[in-house]
Formats: structure tokens, C-alpha cells, sequence
């Protein structure tokens, strides 16, 4: 047993036993559940004690955590009179055969399980669930395409679009790829599959391949299949998530036709959940339990009569609840980029529309905007409520670009994904990368992150202009009357393996027909 794995299971099983009621009205049992092809899936049942038929709920572990994640959880649902089977997916720890990454073996090992749980526990075959958390999350949503039997689902921190959470706008996601290439290779068994892809992926080598695999990895792929089904679907994200950015979760939630739910708070990958795992107060969890309540018990919880859209203010412990994505904003409020100045060495965001201007920078070195650490950074907003911050003035200007907006008179409550169009020209043919940050300024200097974008041309032309169009991450944010909106633009970002070719340019400009601005959306 490698380290890694040791020091999880370790860590599970205190936090279970530190979390583990004084007494319970359900029993534990351990099981290996066999698959078609012969696997055994370790797996923990829950099962109420007292006689009688039970809805059911399947959960299925994060990547590289054992089925004792859930033990607080699955025993909190069992007491309240659900059957709970959770399991550890193929590849992983005590599970045979090698990580397939939510493809077709995982999903049909899925409804192995719902067989097997119909088979040897008192579960109604009516009243089956399916939830997780991230890698269950995903294969959760997915199951619901391929099995009509599952008839609701809780998504925490899961993805709907697996290309779009690897090569988002072109550009490959370093950090959240890499932490997952190392703890799968410590707690589990990748499949020839899985190495193929990944070392594709990191070589920046056969990418369609890798697109491919991911396409297929999809909850967004069966959408047609899942509207079919009808399943009542759970999506709970945050909106800094590092894995699986929120705005593959708004569109997918806006194509369901089912009865559906999106929730999305502070925070970065599985950070929100994180409390509930060892049984205290959570948001996300005390949804999971009254929508699975809802649509498996059949109790009117008001979970249904409830605005879809659940979103919870950054810095704020409060909610906004609107009927339908499209009605979270209201308005937009426009930004022009205008010329970068020689004796600031920088711009305005302007309501005019300045043209005719352009400005170089040296591209390939970093400078102090920039997107943290994966699960970290804005994982500690979680939990303090701050967001990443950096000081504006001392942003590189020979390295970046920066705008800034006159100081605000009101409020402005960003409520959506807001969005820039910037031209760009590559000094170098090839390939380059650009990075937006968008900032909330105050009058000392101090910018928190609002949300920050990378987007990467490839097979780009040197000294050829490229209309960049771009949706930043969606977010709440109330930028307060008196500061100032910044817009930071560089070429490189620990948190992406794309970046700016090392001493090559890059220009950015405005023109009459092809102007440069950032659009925010408004409430």
C-alpha cells in the first residue's frame, strides 16, 4: 500500500469514528459485488433494520477515496430509512480491474450494482437514486442516461463536459490533470486507456484523441438520452472549481428537462461538501437529503416548489434564487478597452469606444495575477470567505496589460459569466496563450479575483490578428461603490500547461470594426 493511500485510509476511518452515531436503527455490512466481466467491486450496504421495502441510493466514491467516504452519510440516510450501497469504482484500492474513467465499463458496473442492491437488499425498484461526489458525481449523471431505473440524482462537484473541464477554450487545465494522474497512479490501477490519454494530454500530442475519450466520458454527450429518462437531477458546484468549471454545469442545467436544480456556491473542487462527508452542517448535503426525500420518498420537503437556481453570494452566507439561469442577470453594463498609456502603462475601461490603439508585451513570463493553486486557493474562500487577491500596482507592465475602470459610484453585482472580446496578434507563429483576470480594486491598490480566464490559439500565425471571444467563469459577485473594476492580461499561469512562447510578443489592439472590451452581467 503506497503512502498516499495509507494516509486516506487512515484519515477516512478516524473521521468515521469520530462521526459515528451513539446508536443506529440500520446494520453494516461489506460486500465484493462481481461485474459481467468478472471485477469485484468492494462496496459498504446499509440497510434499515426494522422490516419492509426501502428507496435506495447508490453512491459512488471520488476519484481515489475508498467507499468509506460516505460511511457518515450513508449511515445518516439509512437511519432515515434508505437502503445505501456504496462503492468503490473499478481500479481502486480494494476494487479490481484498471481505472475506466466513467466509460462504458464503469457505467455498466452501475447498473451491476442496482441489479445486485434489487437482488439482496429490501430496495424498491421504483425508488432508486444515484449520487456522489466529483468521479461519482460524473458517472452518476452519466448512469442516468443508460439506466431508466434511476430516477433521481445528486451531482455534488461532478462535470458535464469532460473536454471542456481538460481543454477549456483551447488550453490545457496543468494542475487538476496532473492531481489526478498522481493519485490514481497511488490508490488505484490505470488502465493502458487512461496512461494513453493523459500522457497525450500532457505531451500536447494527438489531442483529438484525447477529446474523444473524454466526449465519451460525457454527461452532456446522452443530454437527449437523460430528457428522455427524466430523472430528477441534483447539480451542486462552486463557482471557483478548478477540476469542473461552472459554466459547462449552467449550460447542461439549462438543456435538462426534468425536474432539476443547480446550486452553486464559494469555493473550489468538492470544497463545499467537505463538512457534510464527516456529518456536519452542510448546505449541499441538506439539499441532497430533502431532494432524494422529494422525488424517492415521496415527501413534500418544498424542494420542488423552490427556485431552480440556488446561488450563494461570495464573502456572504446568503442565497439568491432565481426561476431559470437566464434570469440571473438583468443587464449588461460594457467596458472598452482604450489605449495603454506611456506614462501610467495602462488603459481605461472606458464607456466610450476607443479605437485605433495597440499594445505589446513581452509574452512567456508570469507576473503576480494569477490563479493560485488548484483545490487551495480558492478553496480557503470557502471556507474565510476572502477571495484571491493581488496588488495591482505591482502587476509587471512589460509582461502584462492592465485596465482599470473610474471608481465605481454603485454597486456593481456581477451575476452570471461575464465576457471579452480582445484582439490579439501573436509575435511568434505557433501557438500562445493568453490570461484575463478580472479584478475587484480597492482604493489602496489590493484587487480580489472576481474570475479569470485562459484561452490559447493554436496554430497561430505570427503578426496575424486573432478575434479572441470568451466567457469568463460564472459568479456572484458584489463589487462594493468606491472601488474600481481591473482587467489584468498576461501569457502564463501556473495553473495551465499552455502558455506564451519564452522571449516572443504578443499585441493586443482595437479597431473601429474589431473593438476590445469586457462585458459584465448585471442584476
Amino acid at each position: 500500500m503506497s503512502w498516499l493511500r495509507a494516509i486516506a485510509v487512515s484519515a477516512v476511518l478516524s473521521l468515521c469514528v469520530i462521526a459515528t452515531p451513539a446508536s443506529a436503527s440500520s446494520s453494516l455490512r461489506i460486500v465484493n459485488i462481481s461485474t459481467r466481466d468478472g471485477v469485484a467491486l468492494k462496496s459498504a450496504v446499509y440497510t434499515p433494520d426494522a422490516p419492509g421495502r426501502y428507496p435506495a441510493i447508490i453512491f459512488i466514491t471520488s476519484w481515489a477515496l475508498p467507499n468509506l467516504e460516505y460511511f457518515v452519510q450513508a449511515q445518516q440516510f439509512a437511519d432515515a430509512g434508505y437502503v445505501v450501497v456504496s462503492y468503490t469504482p473499478r481500479g481502486f484500492y480494494a476494487s479490481g480491474g484498471a481505472i475506466d474513467t466513467a466509460g462504458p465499463k464503469d457505467i455498466g458496473d452501475l447498473t451491476e450494482v442496482i441489479n445486485w442492491t434489487l437482488a439482496n437488499t429490501p430496495a424498491e425498484p421504483t425508488r432508486i437514486g444515484a449520487a456522489g461526489v466529483s468521479y461519482g458525481a460524473g458517472m452518476a449523471l452519466i448512469g442516468s442516461a443508460f439506466d431508466s431505473r434511476i430516477r433521481a440524482v445528486a451531482a455534488l462537484s461532478g462535470w458535464t463536459d469532460l473536454p471542456y473541464s481538460l481543454f477549456a477554450n483551447q488550453t490545457r487545465h496543468l494542475q487538476s490533470a496532473g492531481l489526478l494522474w498522481l493519485s490514481a497512479e497511488l490508490t488505484g490501477q490505470p488502465s493502458a486507456e487512461l496512461r494513453q490519454a493523459l500522457t497525450n494530454f500532457f505531451a500536447n500530442q494527438n489531442v483529438p484523441d484525447v477529446i474523444a475519450y473524454a466526449q465519451v466520458r460525457s454527461a452532456a454527450t446522452y443530454l437527449s438520452q437523460i430528457n428522455a429518462n427524466r430523472p430528477a437531477i441534483l447539480m451542486a458546484n462552486a463557482y471557483g472549481d478548478s477540476f469542473f468549471g461552472p459554466n459547462q454545469l449552467t449550460d447542461f442545467f439549462t438543456r435538462l428537462s426534468g425536474p432539476k436544480r443547480l446550486e452553486l456556491r464559494p469555493g473550489d473542487h468538492a470544497i463545499a461538501e467537505l463538512t457534510g462527508i464527516i456529518g456536519l452542517p452542510n448546505d449541499a448535503w441538506t439539499s441532497t437529503r430533502r431532494w432524494f426525500d422529494q422525488y424517492l420518498r415521496g415527501v413534500n420537503t418544498g424542494i420542488a416548489s423552490e427556485n431552480p437556481v440556488q446561488l450563494q453570494l461570495r464573502g456572504q452566507g446568503s442565497y439568491e434564487s432565481y426561476p431559470s439561469w437566464s434570469a440571473v442577470s438583468t443587464s449588461t453594463a460594457r467596458y472598452n478597452l482604450s489605449e495603454v498609456h506611456w506614462w501610467s502603462h495602462e488603459g481605461e475601461l472606458a464607456a466610450g469606444a476607443p479605437t485605433g490603439w495597440s499594445a505589446t508585451i513581452i509574452a512567456g513570463d508570469d507576473t503576480i495575477a494569477n490563479g493560485g493553486l488548484a483545490l487551495l486557493t480558492n478553496g480557503v474562500e470557502a471556507i474565510t470567505g476572502e477571495p484571491p487577491t493581488a496588488w495591482i500596482p505591482a502587476v509587471d507592465r512589460s509582461n502584462a496589460v492592465v485596465w482599470q475602470s473610474d471608481w465605481l459610484t454603485s454597486p456593481q453585482r456581477v451575476r452570471g459569466a461575464p465576457h471579452l472580446r480582445l484582439n490579439v496578434t501573436p509575435g511568434t507563429s505557433g501557438q500562445t496563450t493568453v490570461i484575463a483576470y478580472l479584478y475587484d480594486t480597492d482604493w489602496g491598490g489590493t484587487g480580489s479575483l472576481v474570475t479569470h480566464v485562459a484561452v490559447t490559439l493554436r496554430d497561430a500565425v505570427a503578426g496575424h490578428p486573432y478575434a479572441v471571444d470568451v466567457d469568463f467563469p460564472a459568479t456572484v459577485y458584489d463589487v462594493p461603490s468606491g472601488h474600481r473594476l481591473s482587467l489584468v492580461i498576461d501569457t502564463v499561469d501556473p495553473l495551465y500547461a499552455d502558455k506564451a512562447p519564452s522571449f516572443s510578443t504578443v499585441k493586443f489592439s482595437s479597431s473601429a470594426s474589431s473593438p476590445s472590451y469586457v462585458s459584465l452581467p448585471l442584476r
